[in-house]
């Protein structure tokens, strides 16, 4: 076994910072250095011994002097021009307006007619080519309009700087720095060249141990406007991956041709909320196959020059798809990516490849990192959150990046991680050795299963939205509970939900790639889900489970919830069941008020039999029926806290019959939490909180004691 005090952590570093790199390998344990986008390591750091030396390596951008002579191989986007009302026969669009110019700029190398789109957003019709003409000098539009109809431009561009070293090169206020040109790995002479490059780099840095690829070759969707700020991001988006011959690959392969339409979708981008087309389900398989055979090339290189090959799990990602059916074809010896909360965290774990690790938070950037700020609050709270998670299902190594200069100037939270560091090898050295006791199977439900294995609700990984708060809660907080997760997508129930599933969760908004929508018009995929309830099986819907208006029903499934929604047309009917159920079991550890997210109107019981656990302003908040021998739960929203997750997991519990596993490996105060791992006799507690608690907690046989423990603290306790 690994010394406690040193290993599995991976620290940043940069030039003439030596003496100080060596006084914090040494004060964390790191056993390997890392440079980072805008850093390079000196020799003198790469020679220290026993330290293993991790180098990014980017493949499409950092390149300019290749891309400045092969503009044609240049990135392309498909974008969409605002919406604009026409109110004369003859209407000019500019395109580019909420563009930024340094950023994108239009493709007239391929024929617009040939390749763009303009459409009546009115009727959804395509504009006839010569309705309209493109002044390419002012990137104008000029279209023959019909008018109050609202028509948009789809156009191809090119990315001519990189969005991920631009957002870098604000945040850091690098100046000086030159624009990274991005190039497209489809081309040959990009893709030739790509190779090529790598190997020279290869010969010429012997001292590398690990090769961390940035990714490999598509940036995830990301565009700003003309402010440079932040347009349009999606962390699972495909927008910058098209091309003209990319599309003329499709159609040789998948024998339709795909329109410019497919990519930018109303505007909408294909947002992963967003019910994904068949269009493109296809072409996100179609590039996941392109990009693992080049980038198998790319790794089968470095294993030529005995080097391991890392793939972060951010920039240009797109196409590999950790949870897809090619990754494990690149043959990658691990991935890294960046920790905001324990949800992150899962997503990297979970990831089937040699090793996984995880970069946690705060980045010791500049944005975080200056004077009068306390970068330990932001550690503290990344660290309560991912720690969880960690005991569910450890990464393989932990790490930072950024300038190591600027977090050496913060002491304190230098102290911090040093215990952070600590605590995760103890934790490791423990979990790894046993899989940690689970009470049930639970599956989340949407219209994409596996391949977004922990990825529901994320616009931006980590970070907070308005309409995602309400639903990310429920990943967040199965990302520790003590229960297996799996993700499935409604071909997987419709012909019978797999019998080792007790709990199926289908939760998001109407109309979502979430909830579903159509698919709850599929005979197969409702009787398949009741039959699975009817006979013992639990359902937990979340905000507005299967939901689509359809025969006299908004929820699909109100028989199994007991709940529907007034959406006005049955007004005149007297809705009589609003006695709440004073207590139950599913309620019993609430002790302050329900944080629900954002209201979900109008939701009324059906039956007298439907139990109503929160009833307020005339309508249904939080409800549990029983439907044949199996039972459902209904709640409008589960924003994380740590109350929530104690009501989601007596909900589990509850709705799959297994309330008598409640106190077993247990903390009455749900701020604490119990992790077990039963083949090695012990158990450890969670303090989630940053106050010190004493509460009693629970054995494997239900026995129970009293212990105390400390703020954010973790106890180990043999059995």
């Amino acid at each position: 076994m690994m010394d406690k005090k040193r290993g599995r952590l991976t620290l940043p570093s940069e030039e003439n910072f030596y003496d100080e790199t060596l006084e914090m390998l040494d004060k964390l344990g790191a056993d390997a250095i890392r440079d980072s986008d805008g850093t390079k390591l000196s020799e003198d750091i790469k020679d220290i011994e026993d330290v293993d030396i991790y180098t990014t390596f980017f493949t499409a951008r950092d390149l300019n002097e290749f891309a400045e002579g092969n503009k044609f191989e240049w990135s392309r986007y498909y974008l969409l021009s605002d919406f604009t009302t026409a109110t004369s026969e003859e209407t000019e669009i500019s395109f580019m307006e909420k563009y930024y110019s340094e950023q994108i700029e239009p493709d007239y190398d391929h024929d617009p007619k040939e390749w763009w789109e303009v459409i009546d957003r009115t009727t959804g019709e395509v504009v006839a080519n010569d309705l309209w003409q493109v002044d390419r000098q002012n990137n104008i539009a000029t279209i023959k309009t019909i008018p109050f109809h609202v028509y948009t431009v789809t156009f191809l561009a090119y990315g001519k700087w990189d969005p991920v070293q631009m957002y870098n090169y604000i945040t850091n206020d690098w100046k000086n720095k030159e624009h990274h040109i991005p190039i497209d790995v489809r081309f040959d002479k990009s893709s030739t060249y790509m190779e090529e490059r790598l190997e020279k780099w290869l010969q010429e840095n012997p001292k590398t141990d690990v090769v961390r690829f940035t990714t490999f070759f598509y940036q995830f969707s990301l565009v700003f406007n003309e402010k440079a700020l932040e347009k349009y991001v999606d962390w699972f988006g495909y927008t910058n991956s098209i091309s003209p011959e990319t599309m003329i690959a499709f159609e040789k392969e998948y024998r339709y041709k795909l329109r410019p339409e497919d990519i930018v979708d109303e505007g909408y981008y294909n947002s992963t909320f967003r019910i994904p087309s068949k269009a493109y389900l296809d072409y996100i398989d179609f590039t996941q196959k392109y990009v693992t055979q080049k980038a198998k090339r790319l790794v089968d290189l470095v294993h030529k020059y005995n080097k391991k090959a890392l793939m972060f799990l951010g920039d240009h990602w797109i196409g590999t798809e950790p949870y897809g059916k090619y990754f494990k074809d690149i043959g990658l010896d691990g991935v890294v990516g960046s920790v905001g909360d324990g949800v992150t965290l899962r997503l990297i774990a979970d990831i089937d490849v040699g090793f996984t690790e995880g970069r946690f938070l705060p980045y010791f950037f500049p944005d975080v990192f200056y004077e009068g700020n306390d970068p330990t609050i932001e550690a503290k709270d990344n660290w309560a959150k991912a720690r969880r998670a960690l005991v569910r299902k450890p990464l393989d190594r932990i790490g930072y990046g950024g300038y190591l200069s600027l977090a050496y100037k913060f002491p304190d939270f230098i102290e911090y991680i040093s215990k952070v560091a600590d605590e995760y090898r103890e934790i490791y050295d423990t979990v790894k050795e046993d899989k940690p006791y689970t009470k049930a199977n639970v599956a989340i439900l949407n219209s994409w299963g596996k391949i977004r294995t922990w990825g529901p609700y994320i616009v931006a990984h980590g970070k907070w939205y308005k309409l995602c708060y309400s639903y990310i809660g429920i990943t967040e907080a199965l990302s520790g509970i003590d229960v297996d997760v799996r993700f499935i997508n409604f071909d997987d129930i419709k012909d019978g939900v797999p019998e080792d599933i007790d709990v199926i969760i289908n939760a998001g908004d109407a109309y979502t790639a979430f909830s579903g929508g159509d698919a709850f018009l599929d005979p197969d995929v409702v009787s398949s889900l009741r039959k699975f309830v009817y006979n013992g099986g639990g359902f937990i819907g979340v905000g507005e489970p299967s939901a689509i208006d359809k025969n006299g029903r908004f929820f699909q499934l109100a028989d199994v919830m007991g709940i529907d929604v007034e959406r006005g047309f049955s007004q005149s009917t007297d809705k009589y069941f609003t006695d709440t159920t004073d207590k139950h079991f599913i309620t019993e550890d609430l002790n302050s008020e329900l944080e629900l997210g954002e209201n979900k109107p109008n939701v009324y019981a059906i039956s007298e039999d439907t139990q109503i656990l929160e009833y307020s302003n005339h309508e249904v908040h939080m409800a549990a029926n029983d439907f044949g021998k199996g039972r459902s739960f209904y709640i409008t929203g589960l924003p994380y806290s740590a109350q929530n997750t104690r009501l989601l997991e007596r909900a589990i519990l509850y709705v799959s019959h297994k309330e008598d596993e409640l106190k077993k490996y247990f903390a009455e105060d749900y701020n604490l939490e119990v992790a077990a791992f039963p083949n090695l006799g012990k158990y450890c507690v969670l303090n989630n909180s940053n106050k010190k608690i004493t509460s009693n907690i629970y054995d494997k046989d239900g026995n129970s004691k009293e212990i105390t423990i400390e703020p954010s603290d973790l106890i180990w306790i043999e059995e």
